[in-house]
């Protein structure tokens, strides 16, 4: 008699977070690019992107550029 039985569906679980992390980790890895583009810190950029996500482009695009 099994005591710890598996839930079915928590194999593909796991991997959709790790799909969403993979994604997640990209859209930061681009945020960082935007930022620089528009002279802005990059690594801050990447870590507000791993906290804002998607937001965090919408803000990146919508600055201005940095002299």
């Amino acid at each position: 008699m099994q005591i710890f039985t598996r839930w079915k569906g928590s194999d593909t679980l796991l991997q959709n977070n790790q799909f969403y992390f993979y994604v997640w980790f990209t859209l930061s890895l681009i945020n960082a690019g935007l930022a620089q583009t528009k002279n802005r810190s990059g690594l801050n950029w990447f870590f507000i992107s791993m906290i804002l996500g998607p937001v965090a482009t919408l803000i990146i695009i919508n600055l201005s550029r940095k002299d």
